[in-house]
């Protein structure tokens, strides 16, 4: 599983100071301390960014570039303009290409997009949320797959630089959008062969208390690699997550697999940890009830 640090993000109180003033040091701190940890992809995200953002995000590539330059970037924010400025500053990683983070399946949000990526030989993310917003279900996303990747089709972008947001909820909320992303996971490759995929993981942790995020954020990445995801945007701060990813637990791939397969594991027969991800497997299939305590019962 391939991962995108997501901590050099304006919601950061460090990171959107630094923006705001143009302090390059914690930015590119945070960058340094993201390809220490294995980060594939660092996401620049300035969120709308409508003011300054097209001076803006090519200060913030410039300064991560200077002390990280062997490490691609997907550039986040809802302002075109700042995309289209950072794409002109971006130094080349050789093999490696940098992203678009992201383009919305509505028409006029990938109509002037799309070719921006394929005039930089970018690759993009196809955020699937359409013009009703978020997908109802998993026939509505591979719709809006369609839709959008065929644009990007007849623009000369082929699948394998498109990387497909299905697009993750969060569990106390919109539990059953979960079981439906993993369902669209599985019709990516009959639907765009060769087409990447990536989420944005954090969402199912957001609004469960902090100590919960962790093992919600490890076990839904895990879920999801079984129905074929290639990468997500992560914490870069999450040991644990990171050692998941990279092939180093493959006791806790095994159970959550086996669970999806139907393989019921004996609880008592498991060490703490391992109930605590056979709780959390059961508790996103909407087997057991949500509540904040499931860990406890």
């Amino acid at each position: 599983m391939l991962l995108i640090g997501e901590s050099l993000n304006v919601i950061s109180t460090k990171i959107g100071r630094a923006y705001k003033e143009r302090d390059p040091k914690p930015i590119q701190e945070e960058a340094l301390f993201q390809r220490e940890k294995g980060m594939d992809f660092i996401d620049i995200n300035l969120g709308p960014a409508k003011k300054d953002g097209h001076e803006l995000m090519p200060w913030v590539v410039q300064t991560v570039q200077e002390v990280v330059d062997d490490v691609p970037l997907a550039l986040d924010t809802s302002n075109i303009g700042a995309i289209e400025a950072a794409l002109k500053v971006c130094k080349e990683v050789p093999g490696k290409p940098h992203i678009i983070n992201s383009i919305m399946c509505r028409p006029e949000r990938y109509e002037p997009m799309v070719p921006l990526a394929a005039e930089h030989n970018a690759d993009f993310i196809a955020l699937m949320w359409g013009p009703e917003g978020l997908p109802r279900d998993e026939n509505e996303r591979a719709a809006l797959a369609v839709e959008l990747l065929y644009f990007a089709n007849e623009a000369g972008i082929p699948n394998e630089k498109i990387w497909v947001d299905g697009i993750v909820t969060p569990v106390n909320i919109q539990q059953p959008q979960l079981l439906s992303l993993m369902e669209f996971q599985a019709m990516i490759q009959d639907i765009a062969p060769g087409a990447k995929s990536t989420c944005g993981l954090s969402n199912i942790s957001n609004g469960p208390p902090d100590h919960l995020r962790p093992i919600l954020n490890q076990t839904y990445m895990v879920m999801l690699e079984k129905h074929g995801m290639h990468s997500c945007i992560a914490d870069p701060l999450d040991d644990q997550l990171i050692d998941i990813a990279k092939g180093n637990r493959q006791d806790i791939v095994d159970l959550i697999y086996g669970m999806l397969d139907g393989d019921e594991p004996d609880i008592g027969s498991l060490s703490k940890e391992m109930q605590d991800y056979a709780k959390t497997v059961n508790v996103i299939l909407g087997k057991s009830l949500y509540s904040d305590s499931w860990l406890e019962i």
